[in-house]
């Protein structure tokens, strides 16, 4: 039978945007616009407590690749946690790629849970059930383990510089 998924984006940006905007993910997206990548970025702020919106989920779907911009305050967003769930979940039905940068934070907190990660981690507690911990802790240490890029202290804090340079994004 022939594989009936057709996606409309190429790449779906998947960041924290106190971390990330106007600096790093600004560069990148407009570098992946200007080499005619059709990229879904969201730059509303999301209403706390409330499920991720069907468009959302839809566009995890309808993309080819998705970028995972980890940061130090990522896993403080539970959008940021449930929209990595589905990443997942689409890597592993629709063969989706995933690639995580990792901006300003080790792989290995990431992997593993500490600093930083950790601590937003524990402050989900509280509010979160554990199936959902376990499935964001699983999720974040899933997609850790992938190869991908690590933004700290390459370039002294210039994004543009790791964009542009030969084997980095752009």
């Amino acid at each position: 039978m022939a594989n009936l998924y057709s996606p409309c984006y190429d790449v779906f940006l998947n960041f924290r945007g106190k971390d990330v905007c106007r600096t790093f993910l600004d560069h990148l997206y407009k570098a992946l616009c200007d080499v005619g990548i059709n990229v879904f970025r969201d730059d509303d702020e999301l209403p706390r407590g409330e499920d991720i919106s069907g468009s959302l989920l839809e566009a995890i779907e309808e993309s080819k690749i998705s970028l995972v911009v980890f940061s130090k305050n990522y896993a403080s967003s539970k959008w940021c946690l449930n929209e990595l769930v589905k990443i997942l979940e689409c890597k592993e039905k629709l063969g989706q790629l995933i690639i995580p940068i990792f901006y300003d934070v080790d792989p290995s907190e990431v992997r593993r849970q500490t600093g930083k990660i950790g601590d937003s981690l524990a402050k989900h507690e509280s509010n979160s059930s554990p199936k959902q911990l376990r499935k964001w802790k699983a999720a974040l240490t899933a997609v850790a383990n992938l190869s991908g890029f690590h933004l700290q202290n390459n370039f002294n804090g210039s994004e543009v510089k790791f964009i542009d340079y030969p084997g980095g994004i752009g």
